[in-house]
């Protein structure tokens, strides 16, 4: 940044897989019945609170007053075969930040093992359950990175770059919901470090910028580093919306018409796979049988076994 230029934040890249995952949901739940509505309806509510908890988040970066590159939603694959989904990869003069975006409800304890504990109200009881830490995910998140960004360099400049990649990186868990209260009184140091507001985001980056001794990167710098990860993303398409169809497809009423004979070898009439046969789990039609296409979610064809049916 020079003397008198204001700071910039460049959002290198932006979300669009919750909004389309939200788009998909509700598309479903117009033709949606019975339990697998409720269901449905219930993971709209997640993933709209998922998605302003994120705006929440993007709202604070974009009003830093710092220099800075936002990715967002960033999914990358190591050589290895493992996987991490980066809610936000920001790159800042100093550190870079992988940020964990949780917008929780009820009240958090964080204990001394490092346990996350979420208390709810329901019906004027209180119950507490035990929730994955997001400390731990964002630290897998962290080592995906570091094996990412080192793979293809020869093993002397993969080494230096992975004991730099401490200095220069940070995990953070960021609380989206200005509802929860963090109750961390027992929690470790560098564990009460790690988890923070949505509102004390900026502060908590300059700080530790301000904080770190290496020297600063420039804008220019920042956005070659933000294109090399924009490189490493690989986009993936909504699949995790076929869970939803296919309870839709065991609920919805069967066609009163009889299974294809043997010598038709139990195909599929519209895409001519196996059919398999199988029992309504849930809904108005539970415990009846039907035949299915084995290539679901592709192909929705379904037909009832009638009760001449001898095979």
């Amino acid at each position: 940044m020079g003397l008198f230029s204001k700071p910039e934040v460049v959002i290198a890249k932006e979300s669009s897989n919750a909004k389309e995952y939200l788009r998909q949901l509700e598309e479903l739940a117009e033709k949606a019945a019975g339990e697998n509505a409720k269901k449905i309806a219930k993971e709209i509510a997640v993933v709209k609170a998922g998605i302003i908890g994120e705006n929440n988040i993007l709202f604070e970066l974009k009003n830093s007053g710092m220099d800075m590159v936002v990715l967002h939603d960033l999914y990358i694959e190591s050589v290895s075969g493992a996987s991490a989904q980066i809610d936000f990869l920001v790159l800042t003069p100093k550190i870079n930040f992988v940020l964990e975006c949780k917008n929780l409800f009820g009240n958090i304890e964080i204990n001394s093992k490092g346990d996350f504990i979420r208390t709810i109200r329901c019906g004027g009881r209180y119950y507490k359950e035990g929730i994955y830490s997001p400390i731990t995910q964002n630290q897998r998140h962290l080592q995906v990175l570091k094996e990412r960004r080192s793979e293809n360099d020869g093993k002397i400049l993969a080494a230096w770059k992975n004991y730099l990649f401490k200095d220069f990186f940070r995990g953070l868990v960021v609380l989206a919901n200005p509802k929860t209260v963090v109750n961390d009184r027992y929690a470790k140091k560098e564990v009460k470090a790690q988890v923070i507001r949505a509102d004390q985001l900026i502060e908590t980056i300059q700080r530790m910028n301000k904080a770190s001794k290496e020297s600063a990167s420039s804008l220019k710098d920042l956005k070659g580093m933000g294109a090399r990860y924009l490189q490493m993303h690989i986009e993936r398409p909504i699949t995790y919306i076929e869970k939803f169809k296919q309870e839709e497809l065991e609920d919805q009423p069967v066609a009163e018409q009889p299974a294809p004979a043997p010598s038709e070898g139990k195909c599929c009439p519209k895409c001519g796979k196996p059919l398999v046969m199988r029992e309504a789990r849930r809904g108005a039609h539970i415990g009846e049988k039907f035949w299915g296409c084995t290539g679901f979610p592709q192909c929705h064809f379904i037909k009832k076994i009638v009760k001449t049916e001898n095979k």
